[in-house]
């Protein structure tokens, strides 16, 4: 390694299988000066399963942006750095970004290691297009934040994977299947690698049933991997019928506004609800 200027190593770890670490992954936390991580005990558990010890940096979302300056020196004295998240692969819903943009800025080399990722490894085992997606990470944890971004999302084609939390998941599920219809296809991949791992999918509206049937169902980490819109939900909703909607969601809620009109002009109920949530909130 050139000790005139270090490294920044960005290196993936397992998502809860140990075993899944590459051999050189092992083979930088054995060459490199320290080791950046988000909880230096949790990491500190990996590096023992493999007889590692190095001396081990803290740095996480509520310190990264002022303890990058410091990391940023320890590179240009010459030391190398191995950047690592609690589980997975850095900087993907973890922290790493202001320390990667300003070692560049630098003229610091930065070198990933790739490996286990929870988002990748959910998609893979879906069963759902992965040609083409886009990731979402965590949606907000307010119900109305959280139900703008899926309206910004009800139109995309594309696979969506998001990651969740177990308190929150049903709440997620409830706004999903508002914005995204009953229909849309989801799977809920939890605990991947892990002892309790399991993958399930179906509807929206039949996935959120099946959770509430057991709390056991919920618990753990969780990805969840949504089909893009489909042309097949897409049904032309007449001039008439919006403004209709328009008029009769004023005075009434509306998800009683969209059946009433669904009524009149022979429309699909969901799909005007939809519109309504897109359109009228």
């Amino acid at each position: 390694m050139n000790k005139s200027i270090g490294n920044l190593y960005i290196v993936a770890t397992p998502i809860g299988n140990l075993q899944d670490i590459t051999q050189r992954a092992l083979t930088i936390f054995s060459e490199v000066d320290l080791i950046a991580a988000e909880d230096t005990r949790h990491s500190g558990l990996l590096l023992n399963y493999y007889g590692i010890k190095k001396a081990f940096f803290s740095l996480h979302d509520h310190n990264e942006q002022q303890r990058t300056a410091l990391l940023v020196d320890k590179l240009k004295q010459g030391m190398n750095v191995a950047l690592i998240s609690d589980a997975g692969t850095p900087l993907i819903s973890d922290p790493g970004f202001h320390l990667v943009r300003k070692c560049r800025q630098e003229g610091i080399k930065v070198i990933p290691l790739p490996g286990a990722c929870a988002a990748i490894s959910a998609l893979c085992v879906s069963g759902i297009a992965s040609d083409r997606f886009c990731f979402e990470g965590f949606l907000p944890a307010k119900e109305k934040a959280r139900c703008d971004r899926l309206k910004n999302l009800a139109k995309e084609d594309r696979t969506l994977i998001f990651y969740e939390s177990t308190h929150r998941i049903l709440n997620t599920l409830v706004d999903m299947e508002k914005i995204f219809g009953a229909e849309r296809y989801i799977v809920l991949a939890r605990e991947m690698t892990k002892t309790w791992e399991s993958v399930h999918g179906d509807c929206l509206g039949d996935l959120r049933k099946w959770l509430e049937e057991e709390p056991n169902r919920i618990k753990g980490e969780i990805v969840l991997v949504v089909e893009g819109k489909t042309s097949s939900e897409e049904q032309e909703i007449s001039p008439q019928a919006e403004k209709a909607l328009r008029l009769i969601a004023q005075e009434l809620p509306l998800k009683k506004a969209a059946a009433i009109v669904a009524e009149l002009y022979d429309c699909k109920k969901n799909a005007l609800y939809r519109f309504g949530l897109s359109y009228l909130a």
